[in-house]
């Protein structure tokens, strides 16, 4: 019988350790899945950071020109009153 038992630890053994197997590869395939995910949101992440990027540079393009009209029309305004002071002074 200690042929027999030992056959039967020796079995209940490689269970177990197929068990172990078993559970460190679908660990691992999580792992592999989460890291896919992971990769995922790091692309979508970068998409986004580019496309607010680009918003950023339009933005403050916008901003130069309204800037630059608002010089113009203070400029204007400057000569049109320097113009109605002259006239009105005649």
């Amino acid at each position: 019988m200690t042929g027999e038992t030992t056959l039967r630890e020796a079995i209940g053994r490689l269970g177990k350790a197929i068990e172990t197997l078993e559970v460190a590869v679908a660990a691992r395939l999580d792992d592999h899945v989460d890291a896919s995910e992971v990769e995922a949101e790091v692309q979508r992440m970068n998409a986004d950071r580019a496309k607010l990027a680009q918003e950023l540079d339009n933005s403050e393009a916008r901003a130069e020109r309204l800037e630059n009209a608002n010089r113009e029309v203070s400029r204007r305004l400057v000569t049109a009153m320097e113009t109605i002071r002259a006239v009105l002074d005649r």
